[in-house]
């Protein structure tokens, strides 16, 4: 029975028996070579290893998608906004329209002769023709150096100066662009040295880059500003009456955004032009060409001529009445009679 009872249950077998069978293809190794147990431990990280390959490869889809993403948004907002229309954000993120340029060229097109030509820098010709269906003398057609040339000398010059070509070219209005209310780079004052570069090249015995440098060399538009820049047209056109306006507590009137400086000229007056419209955020002005007066202003003063005094009869009321001298005599005469 004993024998019996051990034939019907067999020796319980160890667990490395178990393995020598799961792997029985590695069961006969090469001579010498020991053959290692593999534990939990090592069978657990082994597991983990395609679990981490798995999460690196959807982080790295996923960054490559946000990146996607904000390259989308980057080329939308700096390349495929329209340049008539600027946008700003604040401190919260959110965003502001800045819609002077249309808001200008509307003005033009509504309060103008549809015969007004419009004096402005090349680069907003085409819109002014556009937007507004008003004549300009320069456009982005830059074809005319010469022409290009004497508007750059017009607005190099002084008001006096730039009159007489104004009035030589037939302009009625003049438009600028201003930058210094809202930080706005690129304004006509940023550009000014080229319009003098370009009138210098066809000018150069009337305008010299040079005289609008300080004697070290600066270009600066406050008190330490060169006296010919001070005094140009353009200068006085963009910073009229911008003296007055104090755009922060902390800055003085007159402190330009763009530059970072306090404006040297504050008491600015026009003799010839005059001021006919400017955008909410200052950002476009236009001024209007006056007509020339009927009789022009004499230098010195005119003859002063005294009045000569009446002479005034000493006699009385009663006296006024006077006498004729050598007054006729008619004597009444004697009727002839018919015979």
């Amino acid at each position: 029975m004993g024998d019996d009872t051990k034939r019907e249950k067999p020796p319980a077998e160890d667990s490395s028996d178990e393995d020598d069978k799961r792997n029985s293809g590695n069961l006969y190794d090469k001579a010498g070579k020991v053959r290692k147990h593999v534990s939990e431990q090592e069978k657990a990280e082994e597991g983990l290893g395609p679990n981490i390959k798995s999460i690196v490869t959807m982080l790295m889809l996923m960054l490559l998608m946000m990146f996607a993403v904000h390259c989308t948004w980057v080329t939308s907002n700096a390349y495929s906004s329209p340049s008539v229309v600027l946008a700003s954000y604040n401190h919260d993120g959110t965003r502001n329209i800045l819609d002077d340029f249309r808001e200008a060229y509307y003005w033009l097109r509504q309060n103008t002769d549809e015969h007004a030509r419009v004096m402005s820098w090349w680069d907003y010709g085409y819109q002014i023709a556009g937007m507004a269906n008003r004549t300009t003398l320069v456009d982005n057609n830059t074809w005319n150096n010469s022409h290009i040339a004497l508007v750059g000398k017009a607005m190099s010059s002084n008001e006096s100066a730039a009159y007489k070509i104004m009035r030589s070219l037939d302009v009625d209005y003049v438009l600028i662009i201003f930058g210094g209310v809202i930080g706005y780079s690129g304004d006509d004052i940023n550009k000014f040295l080229w319009m003098v570069r370009i009138a210098e090249g066809e000018h150069p015995k009337d305008i010299r880059e040079s005289d609008y440098f300080t004697p070290q060399g600066e270009f600066r538009v406050d008190k330490a500003g060169s006296p010919t820049l001070l005094n140009c047209l353009m200068y006085k056109m963009s910073y009229y009456r911008f003296g007055e306006m104090q755009l922060d507590f902390r800055t003085p009137p007159g402190f330009d955004r763009t530059r970072n400086a306090e404006i040297g000229n504050k008491d600015i007056k026009f003799k010839h032009l005059e001021e006919a419209f400017t955008s909410e955020h200052w950002l476009v002005r236009i001024y209007k060409v006056k007509n020339l007066d009927n009789r022009e202003p004499l230098d010195h003063k005119l003859r002063s001529v005294v009045p000569k005094q009446k002479y005034t009869s000493k006699k009385t009321a009663k006296r006024k009445r006077g006498h004729i001298k050598n007054k006729l005599v008619l004597r009444k005469g004697k009727k002839l009679q018919k015979k």
